[in-house]
């Protein structure tokens, strides 16, 4: 007989995720639904305001990855005027674009996605002396890994159990089957989630300087930048410089050793061998480099079919809401997408937790849409992004990629696993952070002879416009699509990378990356649904920034209902 497990809210993404599962008595899953339980509207609040303020509204979208819709809201707009920006906007933009990898990546790993593969208890039990041999397997010259430091976070960890505010580490599935590393390596890597809350805010800090602050920040404006200050300013230049060093060594000797370290740990375990059942990928162009040229390709992948990767044809974008809580008649190309809310509600029927209000697969049951690439289902994120430049012989992607699979021994179709999905996402931050330096170069050249960073938008209230910009966020592929008419934004439509991956199923059956990649997983505990939260982890889920309040017991205090219209 089949149970039903609800996994509400996923924790330690951006916004309200809710997974549900259908195991059979073997504890396999068997069926599966992916759901966001907020909707914000803010392509609907978009509509009738100037386009120049539309990067500054849309970077509210997220509260992780603003500076990406920030930056794609902004390209749209000048993509409908016909704009090209100077070359030294276009630098900053990805120096900016590169702290914002280095830094989200960082974070995810570390303080959203490790505790899925570390083991708080079991590093408790670790010899400090041992942990700090076990971490020179990994890299010659480790980082926060010598005897006195994995001994002082043991120490420190031992505190907050001893006084019961395990803060962080709490409500977890400690003890589960499916962690294998050794409390050694469960010390080292939690070594390295401590070191990285320090290195994160340097990170950060990078953004800022040519930013003006993060998160949010506030130096792009329709026709280039305007922290040209910070541009001409030797001493900001080298503070950057001297930041991205830091940054870099953690990912060198702290990131790529412990990936190194899951590779060889998880390499036989079987919930993260699998979970790449969608093998549509798809991939923009990112990080501009010298002579026009960018670091990442643009492309897609059909059928996981590396020997066959074509362009990108916006043409052959939609969105589908069969099973979505909004109303539309037919999939909707972006440019005409319409954001109209239906809501149906919830089905209370028995789960392993008891009875409780679930999701009706039957109807409707997310706020998440459902894109579609020719009708198909496809993945974004670094894992597609990886494919795609490998596929198309990017030489840096194409030698970064084979030296990991040479150095853990595994084949290239360990790429499309969960495993493979966690590992990419440090395989692209590690090529932006080195390949960084380049566009830094060149912005230091180019501003020997030309200073200029805008241009003066040019827009005939008279005229009706239409454009979209397509970048590479974080978690993958962005896009933004807008129609101006009598000066102001008369439709708008923003396709995020989590939107591709996490939508529901559509109407013709076919689910998205989240839901396909969790069929056939067996659980060891259904109530304890750690393999689950693993895999939607290594997507990097981020599905809204919250808008309703709980007390500690988790009761709702108050409910509010916000019409569009303003009624």
């Amino acid at each position: 007989m089949s149970k039903r497990v609800v996994i509400d809210p996923i924790t330690r993404i951006e916004g309200h995720l809710r997974i549900e599962v259908e195991v059979d008595e073997n504890n396999v899953i068997s069926k599966a639904w992916s759901s966001s339980t907020l909707w914000r509207g803010i392509e609907v609040i978009l509509k009738g305001r100037t386009p120049m303020d539309v990067g500054l509204i849309v970077q509210r979208i997220c509260g992780v990855c603003t500076y990406s819709h920030y930056r794609c809201g902004t390209e749209a707009v000048e993509n409908a005027l016909g704009m090209t920006i100077p070359l030294n906007a276009k630098y900053l933009r990805s120096l900016m674009q590169t702290s914002l990898f280095m830094h989200d990546h960082i974070v995810h790993f570390y303080h959203l996605h490790g505790l899925d593969w570390v083991d708080v208890v079991s590093a408790l039990s670790a010899d400090p002396a041992k942990a700090a041999q076990v971490a020179l397997k990994y890299t010659d010259n480790p980082i926060a890994a010598g005897e006195g430091d994995l001994r002082a976070v043991q120490e420190r960890i031992k505190g907050f159990v001893d006084t019961g505010k395990l803060g962080p580490f709490a409500n977890a599935y400690w003890g589960n089957g499916t962690y294998k590393f050794t409390p050694e390596q469960n010390l080292v890597a939690l070594s390295h989630y401590l070191k990285a809350l320090e290195i994160q805010r340097i990170a950060a800090e990078m953004m800022a300087i040519f930013g003006g602050k993060s998160p949010h920040p506030q130096s792009i404006v329709v026709g280039g930048v305007t922290s040209v200050r910070d541009m001409l300013s030797p001493a900001r230049l080298q503070e950057w410089k001297q930041k991205h060093a830091i940054v870099t060594d953690f990912i060198v000797r702290g990131y790529q050793a412990d990936i190194v370290m899951a590779a060889e740990a998880f390499g036989a375990e079987p919930s993260v061998l699998g979970g790449v059942n969608v093998k549509n990928f798809m991939a923009s162009q990112e990080f501009v480099l010298a002579n026009g040229e960018h670091l990442f390709d643009q492309g897609v992948i059909m059928n996981g079919d590396l020997a066959d990767v074509s362009d990108i044809n916006p043409d052959w974008i939609a969105e589908d809401v069969t099973h979505a809580w909004y109303s539309a008649d037919a999939p909707q190309h972006p440019y005409d997408g319409t954001t109209i809310p239906n809501y149906t509600g919830f089905v209370e029927r028995d789960t392993v937790y008891g009875k409780l209000p679930t999701l009706d697969g039957d109807g409707k049951y997310s706020w998440v849409k459902s894109p579609r690439y020719k009708g198909e289902p496809v993945e974004v994120g670094p894992l597609a992004c990886l494919l795609v430049s490998y596929a198309r012989g990017n030489q840096i992607v194409v030698d970064t990629v084979n030296g990991l699979l040479a150095r853990t021994g595994l084949p290239i179709e360990a790429l499309f696993t969960t495993l493979g999905r966690t590992a990419a996402r440090m395989l692209q931050t590690l090529i932006a952070a080195q390949e960084g330096l380049k566009t830094f170069d060149a912005l230091i050249t180019n501003i020997q002879s030309d200073e200029t960073t805008y241009i003066k938008p040019d827009m005939d209230p008279n005229k009706e416009y239409i454009g979209h910009a397509m970048m590479e966020a974080p978690r993958g592929s962005l896009s933004h699509w807008l129609r101006i008419k009598n000066g102001v934004i008369e439709n708008y439509q923003a396709v995020v990378p989590t939107t591709w991956n996490a939508g529901p199923i559509d109407a013709n059956g076919k689910m998205g990356p989240y839901e396909a990649s969790l069929i056939g997983l067996k659980l060891e505990d259904p109530t304890k649904p750690l393999e689950v939260i693993r895999i939607i982890h290594s997507f990097d889920p981020c599905m809204a920034c919250s808008v309703h309040v709980m007390d500690f017991k988790g009761q709702e205090l108050s409910e509010f209902r916000v019409s569009p219209n303003g009624q």
